[in-house]
């Protein structure tokens, strides 16, 4: 090899890196362009509703019976 493919060589493999890194930036940023931040907000504790506990309670109820009738 001569001096003139050694330094073509180096020269493809710089920019062949500095493209990629581009193109992965600007993936990054288009794939982000809609959440202002990567963290999700911590999920909110509330006091559960005493009509959808009922209804829950119910149906493990009729679960279980159903269960037991398979048995």
């Amino acid at each position: 090899m001569n001096v003139n493919q050694l330094i073509d060589m180096v020269i493809r493999t710089v920019i062949r890196r500095a493209v990629n890194g581009g193109v992965n930036a600007g993936f990054d940023a288009v794939s982000n362009m809609g959440r202002k931040s990567r963290k999700a907000p911590p999920p909110e504790q509330h006091e559960p509703d005493p009509e959808r506990e009922r209804i829950r309670e119910m149906r493990q109820a009729r679960r279980a019976a159903r269960n037991e009738q398979e048995l």
